[in-house]
């Protein structure tokens, strides 16, 4: 809205105001403020109406290492996803396709978080099991957005047949049917059907991903961070039509906007982290990392990295990846553990390293990562 006023307010004149990057920094700087100022007034109301994490395992070893989390307040995301949709509303032009695509995005994974934890929270006061939605009411919702948004940008795509590729070979391919894959500049080609299926993948995945590593506190707000500062550049490069074809990236008009978005994920997180580091004050739950992980994931459709989202969020493939191992390793041997518990992050705290020594190993890690992603960039 902001952006649109000064626009009307300087119409014909450049201002900084107009250059993404710009406003996907002051995005960070705000979403940051705006969480440190206001986030202690949220978690004294979440205090008050009794809104408290009640953490159980399937471990005794583990919930007693996590007694004192007991009552700790839950549903910070809806205060982070709050201050995001405000930014992105004041800063980013709400206009485009990309940006409205990604507040339908933003509101559906809330909803379904939010649902979630009251679910969990609400049963367990009146004496039922912890048990919010089961996982396949999620998976159903989360497949359902990325059919939607799958839809959707493919048909935008297929109406900006000028968004190219730049391939060595003279042959030009509309972006939206490129997957980008890292060392390899001529990605590869994919039909409708495959578009579709990645995104559902990279939706459901992401946003899965960012659940699991939300179990310690500030692991998943910081690695988020690190995620999406990767993303700020990286959607900046492929919004700009000069850097795109100097690195060999996908140009994808319009999808600059959505550095907005990234920008106002990494401050938001960090300021909520201010809060959730050891030890926490708040926590975010379903109704924070569902959607933080889902928007991700839908940056990284728009921008076609999504083989690079796996690189800069390794934190949150290795996650999912111990999940499903030992899930797998359970049925398959009867019984048996590959991991003291999963997710893997569970696995160290229980095999003797503190809270804060668990997490601050998986920020580095995460960095790693980072750093690793945006080298790839050049090298192709």
């Amino acid at each position: 809205m902001l952006y649109l006023l000064l626009g009307k307010l300087f119409e014909g004149q450049h201002y900084a105001y107009e250059n993404p990057l710009f406003r996907g920094t002051c995005a960070a700087l705000f979403c940051f403020v705006l969480m440190v100022l206001l986030l202690p007034r949220g978690i004294r109301r979440l205090v008050q109406w009794k809104i408290g994490d009640l953490p159980e395992f399937d471990h005794a070893s583990l919930n007693e290492l996590t007694r004192d989390k007991a009552n700790v307040p839950t549903m910070g995301g809806l205060m982070i996803l709050g201050s995001v949709a405000l930014t992105i509303l004041l800063l980013a032009d709400v206009t485009s396709f990309y940006v409205q695509m990604g507040l339908v995005c933003l509101v559906w994974l809330v909803s379904l978080g939010a649902i979630d934890d009251w679910l969990k929270l609400t049963r367990k006061r009146h004496g039922g099991a912890r048990d919010g939605l089961k996982m396949y009411q999620k998976l159903l919702f989360q497949i359902g957005l990325g059919v939607v948004l799958g839809f959707y940008i493919y048909q935008h795509g297929r109406h900006n047949m000028a968004v190219l590729y730049p391939l060595a070979d003279p042959a030009e391919i509309p972006a939206y049917r490129i997957l980008s894959v890292p060392f390899y500049k001529a990605g590869l080609h994919l039909g409708a059907l495959s578009f579709m299926v990645l995104t559902v993948l990279v939706m459901a995945g992401t946003s899965n991903a960012v659940n699991l590593t939300d179990g310690m506190d500030g692991l998943a707000s910081g690695c988020v961070a690190m995620c999406a500062l990767v993303f700020v550049i990286l959607t900046y490069i492929v919004g700009t039509e000069d850097l795109a074809q100097k690195l060999l990236l996908p140009f994808v008009p319009g999808s600059g906007e959505l550095v907005i978005v990234c920008g106002a994920i990494l401050g938001a997180s960090l300021g909520f982290l201010w809060y959730n580091c050891h030890p926490a004050r708040v926590i975010m739950g379903d109704s924070g990392s569902l959607p933080l992980g889902g928007l991700i994931g839908y940056v990284a459709v728009v921008t076609r990295q999504e083989l690079m989202l796996l690189v800069a969020g390794g934190v949150f493939v290795i996650e999912a990846l111990s999940v499903i191992a030992q899930v797998g390793y359970y049925k398959w041997s009867g019984g048996k553990r590959l991991l003291r518990c999963a997710p893997i992050h569970h696995h160290f705290h229980l095999g003797g390293w503190s809270e804060p020594q668990t997490v601050v190993r998986f920020w580095l890690v995460s960095a790693l990562f980072a750093g690793l992603a945006l080298a790839t960039i050049k090298l192709r």
